[in-house]
């Protein structure tokens, strides 16, 4: 494995030797002792390099090591100089010191700066380097997808004919004697080489799991497709909008997925570059701290939680505990808490379900509603904003937040008529109940889908709520609050007054003037002015009456 033996190296204690040979630096003319090491990998770059010993971890083990000059070159704080020895290597970026010319650039502008000097006086140019190395992409093993290469004494490696493929695995095998490889199947790798004629053997490795699944998104868009890989479909529905994997799959998988959906497109099969816009690395779950493994023996079986709790219990507790990307510590107690929350909101739900099964459609009536009415219908659409937002950055551990505060809200709601209660009150606690429930219950159906789909039926809402339109945030609900505006005369302070936040200006100044602690100062006055600063004040000018 390249990739283990090249940390091996890295990490591998430093061992080198001086050759007694020394180089030139490229700018200072200064003479380099050169040395040879063990930990420089000779497949990147040139497989020479300059050491910078203050600046690199393995340079400046090295150096210590073999009591080498480390000089410092880049100052990231007062501390780094070269008259305070270092205890580590300083890895951030900073200002270039001792470096002639180049000294007081910042590390990228000096990067760039050196390297037009260097282009300019022809001692080297610019290069891309790439860690990429080619993909081994064979297996020795039975399930997997044959490699269609043919090995033929004569013409050597030939490729399966197009009309042969695919070449399928044999499946009359018997795996109860242990390990089976297509190498132990003389009816599979016994073949005739499609260019002489001759006996051949067919390829006995079978293809690394990516590239079956490297590219399983587009073909899951005609299965049923048997006489090519792809059609219409793929186009249609490729690249993904939003793929969700482990943050184990954040490397090999996605890079082999661009590999391959590249191919697709060179071929005409897709018609986009990237096989996914967005991408989700969910993060592990643990238990007392630890990774859950069977190997450990600390994995969790779901199933008795669902028994006990049910599956949506089970479903809130993972998304509610942590957010999707970090890790989860389980616990079985937490379970306790998204139990007794939908259990409440089942039991809410049926204390007030007449209201829904006996009304439709309710609707508040903002100019009747008072002001704690108009702050209740503000913060349900408020929650219904924040959820969007959430549900698009995937944040759907504040979703849950979310619902449980707008049940709180909900809860807080009279839905019967109390003695002291008007009509035009109750009606808008009904309609607040009702609009704020079915809010509810969109939001949380995607996380707790079965409770909510019980609900929705059970309330009259609808049929199937995963096909109702998903609800809309009220603007005016937003806006709807009762703002409190001071009143000054001549530009004193006289009195406060309340109004809707959608009043006009002829209804504030109304409000203002009728104001008995104003109309002391105004009255046996000449009205000059009234000025209204939204959402601030009002000011009257007034003059004596001559």
């Amino acid at each position: 494995n390249t990739k283990t033996a090249e940390a091996d190296i890295a990490t591998q204690e430093k061992l080198g030797m001086f050759t007694g040979t020394y180089a030139r630096h490229p700018i200072t003319q200064e003479k380099l002792p050169i040395w040879v090491a063990n930990y420089v990998l000779f497949n990147y770059g040139s497989g020479a390099v300059m050491a910078v010993p203050a600046h690199d971890e393995r340079d400046f083990e090295f150096a210590h090591k073999y009591k080498l000059p480390i000089k410092v070159v880049i100052k990231a704080n007062d501390e780094a100089t070269e008259n305070n020895p270092l205890e580590k290597a300083l890895t951030e970026a900073g200002i270039l010191v001792n470096s002639g010319e180049f000294s007081g650039l910042a590390s990228e502008q000096a990067r760039s700066s050196i390297t037009e000097y260097l282009v300019k006086q022809h001692q080297g140019e610019a290069v891309t380097n790439y860690r990429l190395h080619d993909w081994g992409v064979s297996r020795q093993r039975y399930w997997g997808a044959p490699i269609p290469i043919i090995h033929c004494e004569h013409c050597g490696a030939v490729p399966v004919p197009e009309e042969d493929l695919p070449v399928r695995l044999p499946e009359s095998v018997d795996f109860e004697e242990g390990l089976v490889t297509l190498k132990d199947l003389p009816e599979f790798y016994k073949t005739i080489c499609p260019n002489c004629g001759e006996y051949a053997q067919r390829e006995t490795d079978t293809f690394d799991t990516f590239m079956e699944s490297s590219w399983y998104y587009a073909r899951l868009a005609c299965p049923d497709q048997d006489d090519q890989m792809l059609d219409s479909r793929t186009q249609y529905w490729a690249p993904v909008d939003q793929y969700i994997g482990g943050i184990e799959h954040a490397v090999m998988h996605l890079l082999y997925a661009r590999f391959i959906h590249k191919v697709l497109r060179d071929e005409g099969l897709v018609n986009s570059s990237e096989p996914f816009k967005n991408l989700l690395t969910q993060g592990m779950v643990l238990k007392d701290g630890a990774k859950m493994s069977k190997s450990k023996g600390n994995v969790v079986d779901p199933d008795n939680l669902i028994k006990q709790y049910g599956a949506d219990s089970v479903r809130l507790f993972v998304i509610f505990t942590a957010p999707p990307e970090q890790s989860l510590e389980w616990s079985d107690s937490g379970f306790e808490g998204c139990f007794r929350f939908l259990k409440r909101l089942w039991t809410l739900a049926y204390e007030r379900q007449s209201l829904f099964t006996e009304n439709d459609h309710l609707k508040l009536d903002k100019n009747n509603a008072n002001e704690t009415q108009l702050d209740q219908w503000r913060d349900i659409h408020s929650i219904l904003k924040q959820a969007n937002n959430d549900y698009a950055r995937n944040h759907l551990n504040t979703v849950v937040s979310g619902c449980m505060k707008l049940f709180n809200l909900l809860s807080k709601i009279p839905h019967q008529r109390t003695g002291a209660m008007g009509d035009s009150e109750f009606a808008n606690n009904q309609a607040l109940i009702y609009e704020g429930t079915k809010i509810l219950l969109a939001m949380l159906a995607p996380i707790a889908p079965h409770i909510c789909q019980q609900l929705w039926v059970d309330l009259a809402l609808g049929d199937v709520i995963a096909k109702s339109v998903w609800p809309k945030v009220n603007n005016a609900a937003l806006a709807s609050k009762m703002l409190n505006l001071v009143v000054q005369v001549n530009g004193k302070l006289r009195s406060k007054i309340c109004v809707h936040s959608e009043a006009d200006n002829a209804s504030i100044q109304a409000a203002a003037l009728a104001d008995i602690n104003v109309s002391k100062f105004t009255e046996n006055k000449i009205i000059r002015k009234v000025i209204v600063v939204p959402q601030r004040l009002v000011n009257i000018v007034v003059t004596d009456n001559l």
